[in-house]
């Protein structure tokens, strides 16, 4: 009974999270997941979950490859990512004040170290909530402990109350008070964001195993981005998304004209991002956080066999070299840009706002992730990025999502997924920094706090 109410409670979790629209049930599954079981409740929950949370990830590569190879790494990442879960639900057992300071710390962990993959966070519950404002004062860490504090005050109130039920008491009192908090975080007014400034988004819509092969993308950005010059003049700044082209083509520098272009660009060795204006490059900047096993492969030495053995599954003639990572965050010119993967980590754009960045540009291809929903849930994570440093977010993806972003978080325009075409926006640059910014993960220490109180103070709850 206990094994499927936690694959229930996991899976009813995961659901909650982008790219559904359920997060205003975020709350529910956690009161259960919060006061019940141990490691292997929590080991349980977690299979659900990440199996639920992380389906694209078979759809994406076996569509791709044309192989069921494609499906493997799915399979050691959700038991890696659940065996997390059963150490944090063990430590925790009977203890839900410090079950909800570990699991932020849990999220923070993850973004950490050679296999960093933050995935999975609670407070991209809220990512459509006007609450999601909270992420200026505390980032995404700040969300996550406030979903997680919302349901653990329900927990304790309700079960309280449902114990000894009256209208007037502490009990229904804090119920009830917890309730209207969560549902304030839906129903805050945010201010209007207006731009002054108009940008061009390129989608070409090119297969990424197409481009691996030599097929050459050039012809198709310069000639839609013809095109959404020609119906849009005003534009001033021309973005294509994330290795876009490995030469600009001919032509391009008199089409454009005075125009900034951020563009991505492979040169082999590094993921690159460069500015160009009159033709010439001005800046670039180099990919920092790289994919693990997609960009480079950690423990190539002692896991050099199972490499070699899945290059050939995935039809490779050879096998993959790791890129160079980039040597720090440096804007292009006043555009924040970073690459894809990095849309994930906050700290990235952080990194770039705190040296100078007044709007923020993402170039990336998520046409990795094939049909699947991947592509969505990366964007929808993505959007936080806005509001966690009070910055325009233009984003550049090959197949999408190709979108514009404001401050708050809102989507003010976007083109439809998978299908070539432009999107023109309006932006403006922005200066200062939000709390977010200049404090970074405070959030984390306080979740810490918490949990070392929940283990202090906190006589252990029966487990149910």
């Amino acid at each position: 009974m206990q094994i499927w109410q936690a694959l229930f409670l996991g899976t009813a979790l995961a659901l909650t999270l982008p790219p559904t629209p359920l997060g205003f049930l975020a709350p529910l599954p956690l009161i259960g997941l919060l006061w019940r079981g141990g490691f292997g409740y929590g080991l349980w929950a977690g299979l659900a979950f990440w199996a639920v949370h992380l389906v694209w990830l078979p759809q994406s590569f076996v569509v791709l490859f044309h192989t069921p190879w494609g499906a493997v790494p799915y399979v050691p990442l959700v038991v890696i990512k659940a065996l997390s879960w059963g150490v944090v639900f063990g430590l925790s057992a009977g203890r839900p004040l410090l079950r909800v300071g570990l699991w932020v710390i849990l999220e923070y962990l993850t973004s950490l170290g050679e296999i960093a993959f933050p995935w999975g966070f609670l407070g991209y519950a809220l990512v459509e909530a006007p609450g999601r404002i909270l992420a200026r004062v505390g980032g995404v860490y700040l969300l996550s402990l406030v979903v997680l504090l919302i349901a653990y005050f329900l927990g304790r109130f309700g079960r309280a109350w449902w114990a000894s039920p009256a209208v007037f008491s502490p009990a229904s009192t804090g119920l009830l008070l917890s309730l209207l908090a969560w549902v304030g975080l839906w129903f805050l007014p945010l201010p209007a964001a207006r731009g002054d400034q108009t940008a061009l988004l390129v989608q070409g819509n090119i297969n990424p195993l197409q481009k691996l092969e030599g097929v050459s993308a050039e012809n198709t950005y310069l000639e839609l981005t013809r095109q959404g010059l020609a119906a849009h003049p005003e534009a001033r700044v021309v973005l294509w998304p994330e290795t876009a082209v490995a030469q600009f083509p001919p032509g391009l520098s008199a089409l454009l004209g005075p125009r900034e272009l951020i563009s991505g660009l492979e040169t082999g060795l590094t993921n690159r991002a460069v500015r160009v204006v009159n033709g010439q490059i001005q800046e670039t900047y180099d990919k920092n956080r790289l994919v693990p096993f997609g960009e480079r492969f950690p423990w190539r030495q002692e896991l050099g066999p199972a490499y070699h053995f899945f290059f050939r599954a995935f039809g490779f003639d050879g096998d993959l070299a790791d890129r160079v990572e980039g040597s720090g965050y440096t804007p292009l010119g006043r555009y924040g840009a970073y690459i894809c993967y990095e849309s994930v980590f906050p700290s990235v754009s952080r990194n770039l706002v705190q040296r100078g960045a007044q709007v923020l540009e993402l170039g990336s291809n998520d046409a990795w992730y094939g049909p699947s929903f991947g592509g969505m849930q990366h964007f929808q994570m993505g959007r936080l990025r806005a509001v966690e440093t009070g910055r325009w977010l233009l984003r550049a993806g090959n197949d999408g999502v190709t979108a514009i972003v404001d401050p708050y978080g809102r989507v003010t325009a976007q083109i439809p997924q998978h299908q070539a075409g432009f999107l023109v926006g309006t932006f403006a640059s922005l200066q200062g920094q939000t709390l977010y910014v200049r404090l970074g993960d405070w959030a984390v220490g306080l979740a810490g706090i918490l949990g070392l109180f929940g283990l202090l103070s906190q006589r252990k709850s029966r487990i149910v």
